[in-house]
């Protein structure tokens, strides 16, 4: 069922999920966006969730470029109410203080982290599992909004959401060289 030996394509495309799906749950109004993503992984519920549930995997899981640096020491596990602080590079290397707090966890179902300091007028992503024969499917779902009103309407059109989508390509990347291994 699986190519192992062929170079990386998304996954995506090798499983015929949509990648990006901006249905009707994701609207663009007021100058809120939605941005959702959905993998097919290998891998057993209780793999996926023991790997998503650590903050500890956050940086691995993010682009090198953006300099991710968790700044706090947060429990292995993830649970309500954890605050999660770093350090984090998205635009031009230049270096902002993000807070996130864990609002939500339903285990082995999905998580809610939201940000509570950064630099989202608001960020609110929800992290969803579905065991699906032969593996799991992980759904990503992040609303937010920008702070400066139309400049940041505007500059989301530019750069941040296409940024965004990277960062979701890098994750699917370096999940397909994590969980599905030669």
């Amino acid at each position: 069922m699986y190519n192992l030996k062929a170079k990386y394509t998304p996954l995506s495309q090798h499983f015929k999920i949509p990648k990006t799906n901006t249905n009707s749950k994701c609207y663009v109004c007021m100058s809120f966006f939605c941005l959702k993503t959905q993998i097919k992984l290998p891998i057993s519920l209780s793999e996926a969730w023991d790997f998503f549930s650590s903050p500890h995997n956050l940086s691995k899981i993010t682009p090198p470029e953006m300099g991710f640096i968790i700044t706090n020491s947060p429990e292995n596990k993830m649970f309500e109410g954890q605050i999660i602080t770093y350090k984090v590079s998205p635009l031009l290397g230049i270096k902002i203080n993000w807070m996130t707090e864990i609002t939500t966890v339903k285990d082995q179902v999905y998580f809610i982290d939201e940000q509570r300091f950064g630099p989202y007028a608001l960020w609110h992503h929800r992290h969803h599992f579905e065991e699906i024969e032969g593996g799991v499917i992980m759904t990503d779902e992040v609303n937010y909004k920008l702070p400066f009103g139309l400049l940041g309407v505007i500059a989301n059109s530019l750069f941040i959401r296409k940024k965004l989508q990277s960062i979701f390509d890098y994750r699917e990347k370096v999940l397909f060289e994590q969980f599905i291994k030669e």
